[in-house]
């Protein structure tokens, strides 16, 4: 498949790029402006970007289209998976280990 058939393909499904980017621009000019923002973790920053993408293809696009949201819950699926992770590791004392492994820990 050429990149022209490929770009044909994206307008038909999300409308003019630069209609999609401007929309897209906007969220994320919304999000960088929150007080939060810099407080995020390098995965959640980039999970709320594509967000950001898949909304604003939403909205200019076919929103009707199951990938656009499909994307949205991987997305937040894969920083909710890493959130957990860590919840279960920091629920962990270090008493919890040693006894676990049967070793005698003293403070």
């Amino acid at each position: 498949m050429t990149v022209d058939v490929t770009l044909k393909a994206r307008g038909a499904k999300y409308g003019p790029f630069h209609e999609q980017a401007a929309v897209e621009q906007d969220i994320k000019v919304a999000m960088y402006g929150a007080k939060n923002y810099r407080e995020l973790r390098d995965d959640q920053k980039s999970a709320i970007e594509m967000f950001a993408v898949k909304i604003s293809r939403i909205l200019c696009g076919d929103p009707d289209y199951i990938d656009n949201w499909h994307d949205i819950g991987g997305y937040a699926k894969l920083v909710e998976d890493r959130l957990r992770a860590q919840e279960a590791l920091d629920s962990v004392s270090d008493d919890s280990i040693f006894e676990a492994l049967g070793v005698p820990h003293a403070d």
